[in-house]
């Protein structure tokens, strides 16, 4: 059974950092690119972050570029997103996705961990 466990989440003061981590289990973690995607409920679903089976090549939703780092441990089977100079808009509940193999669909989601970011 695939699986992924998000954690990391809680309160944060505007400046602040928190790390994301996903941990992955029942699936081969390095045969496939994985991402962060959040949702707010004003904004709905917005993609974060992705990154290629070995981390070799990673992506960035422009609101988040030099301020965000995703990262995979693959021998851990465990995704990172480290999160600097958090701002109120970063405010979500944050979710790992794995991108399916035809690439086309996100196929599995873990249950988020809720990021806000308040003074």
């Amino acid at each position: 059974e695939v699986q992924l466990v998000e954690s990391g989440g809680g309160l944060v003061q505007p400046g602040g950092s928190l790390r994301l981590s996903c941990a992955a289990s029942g699936f081969t973690f390095d045969d496939y690119a994985m991402s962060w995607i959040r949702q707010t409920p004003g904004k709905g679903l917005e993609w974060v972050s992705g990154i290629n089976w070995d981390g070799g090549s990673s992506y960035y939703t422009e609101s988040v570029k030099g301020r965000f780092t995703i990262s995979r441990d693959n021998a851990k089977n465990t995704l990172y997103l480290q999160m600097n100079s958090l701002i109120y808009e970063d405010t979500a509940v944050y979710y790992c996705a794995r991108l399916s193999g035809s690439l086309t669909a996100y196929d599995y989601w873990g249950q988020g961990t809720q990021v806000t970011v308040s003074s």
